[in-house]
């Protein structure tokens, strides 16, 4: 749940951050002009590709820490109980099963159960998980959450992700410059001496942030399938009655409530969103994907 919120958070950030660079250095006018108050499309899909893949790449880098220190996350160095000596030595044989190096384990403070995991690389991954689920889950329940999050590391989400992130990335700015630039000429801004007025830089930056919640569907589309593919992953990591035991305990903990503010538009349930709200949830819902376990082979 929370995993695909802080990647999608820290790369509108550097996405904007970069953008913001380009605009102060000129070199969104600089390489885009062809002169007579045209646009060179090649050099502005080029710079595109640059801003979009270094954004989500940025992203990917910064996914362990940022998540570590937004929330709060207490890696486990040693062992200090029980319960901790069982996470890491759960999530230690997980990973030798799925063939992959062992994860950082942490915990994080929250009410809900939760857990996600993040990291640049397979070998090189955290994953963490919250108060809330270590006291409302049964020991199998969570076992099969941490197989879950292992699964997410294995099949190498977090990659395939920031290249379909920087894939809608390249597009959003290059739509959105094609936007600033029309509205721009539209308005007969700098159109003899071939710079660009205020116009540009407007319309460009807004055209940048709703082209960039458009293109959020995308990526959490891809959320949501993968999610399937954990879900399988951990039946196979931890059992499948394990892994539907889990989501069930997950459906009653949290469908009688509403969804706390930080977890609206990430939501595991997604039953009061309708059609266009589903849209932008991260997971689908958890009658599905028991659905799915249920009628797997």
């Amino acid at each position: 749940m929370k995993r695909i919120g802080l990647f999608l958070l820290t790369n509108l950030a550097v996405l904007a951050t970069i953008s913001l660079i380009f605009k102060l250095l000129g070199l969104d006018q600089v390489s885009l002009q062809t002169g007579r108050g045209g646009l060179d499309l090649s050099a502005l899909l080029l710079m595109s590709a640059i801003i979009g893949f270094t954004g989500s790449l940025i992203s990917l880098a910064m996914s362990k820490w940022s998540a570590i220190r937004m929330m709060g996350a207490q890696v486990i160095e040693a062992p200090s109980n029980a319960t901790e000596r069982w996470l890491v030595e759960t999530v230690r044989r997980q990973a030798e099963q799925a063939g992959i190096g062992m994860p950082d384990v942490a915990i994080f403070e929250a009410r809900e159960p939760n857990a996600f995991a993040t990291g640049a690389r397979r070998d090189s991954a955290l994953v963490a998980v919250s108060t809330g689920l270590l006291q409302q889950m049964t020991q199998d329940e969570v076992e099969a959450v941490l197989a879950h999050e292992v699964s997410h590391v294995a099949n190498g989400d977090m990659v395939t992700l920031t290249l379909i992130q920087g894939i809608v990335n390249t597009f959003v700015v290059f739509l959105s410059r094609i936007v600033g630039h029309v509205v721009d000429r539209s308005m007969s801004r700098g159109q003899d001496e071939g710079g660009y007025g205020p116009a540009y830089f407007i319309t460009s930056m807004v055209a940048q942030i709703v082209f960039g919640i458009l293109a959020s569907i995308v990526v959490l589309w891809f959320s949501r399938q993968r999610e399937f593919r954990a879900d399988a992953g951990g039946a196979a990591l931890a059992g499948r009655e394990k892994m539907i035991s889990a989501l069930e305990r997950l459906r009653a903990v949290q469908e009688p409530h509403d969804l706390p503010a930080q977890m609206a538009a990430f939501g595991i349930s997604g039953k009061k969103l309708g059609a266009f709200g589903s849209l932008f949830l991260s997971h689908p819902p958890l009658e599905a994907r028991i659905e799915a376990l249920r009628q797997a082979r």
